[in-house]
């Protein structure tokens, strides 16, 4: 859904010249160019803000995602050329897909791999869990907007992405049917961290969420489930998000 890290970058207006000067020159190449360009900046940029994720790389099976996801099949038409240039943009209903550094950063942070299954809070554009499809066993992904939900899944499908299922409901309630999970990345900010996904994770697993309200200040967390049943939290950056909604 939404976002940017507010810690280092500026909305696309304010940056608006080179913006457009990056649409122009990745307008002259092919979209695995540009999807290998936009990895390169990501890390970059993984390696710029170290001193707030403490990550000066991230794990390979995430980079070898960014550069095989088809970014520009997750967007409108009309911003395919912008689509491997690492900002949010918009698909509609109010809604954004992620800028590419967060969707990595997220899907890094929750640390799974082959045989994991996750749940996403917020399927968006569907672009968030098809890069988590390209490295776990299973990705269940819940959508409150019915166009949005549709819209994924019909795209998912189409790119063969068999391993993802997408619901559309109320994702603050999670998915009990088939839980627990080994992570849960949530898209949108909630107040507060919905206590139905902390009973959902695992033990050991992580849940990758935006906390705080809408302009007032969000923090990336991750949370892990110890073995006795307490939870840890870690802030990992300041961030800018949609807020989580309910039905």
């Amino acid at each position: 859904m939404e976002a940017v890290s507010t810690s280092w970058c500026k909305p696309i207006l304010s940056v608006l010249p080179s913006f457009l000067v990056a649409v122009s020159a990745c307008a002259q190449m092919s979209f695995e160019a540009q999807r290998n360009a936009l990895a390169d900046e990501i890390e970059r940029d993984v390696r710029e803000t170290r001193s707030y994720t403490g990550r000066s790389r991230l794990d390979a099976a995430v980079m070898d995602a960014i550069r095989t996801v088809p970014r520009h099949d997750f967007v409108p038409a009309e911003f395919r050329d912008f689509a491997y240039v690492n900002r949010p943009l918009p698909i509609g209903d109010g809604q954004t897909i992620s800028q590419p550094y967060i969707v990595a950063l997220m899907t890094d942070l929750a640390e799974v791999g082959p045989g994991s299954t996750v749940l996403e809070v917020g399927t968006g554009s569907g672009y968030q869990a098809a890069v988590l499809a390209e490295i776990v066993d299973h990705v269940y992904t819940i959508e409150i907007i019915g166009a949005l939900g549709r819209g994924a899944a019909a795209t998912l499908e189409r790119l063969g992405y068999d391993n993802v299922t997408v619901r559309i409901g109320d994702g603050y309630l999670g998915w009990p049917e088939h839980a627990p999970f080994d992570a849960i990345v949530v898209t949108a900010a909630p107040d507060a961290v919905p206590p139905p996904l902390i009973e959902q994770l695992k033990v050991g697993g992580k849940l990758v969420v935006p906390v705080g309200p809408v302009g007032r200040g969000q923090s990336l967390q991750v949370l892990e489930k110890t073995p006795d049943g307490d939870i840890t939290t870690t802030d990992v950056l300041p961030v800018r998000f949609v807020p989580l909604t309910r039905d």
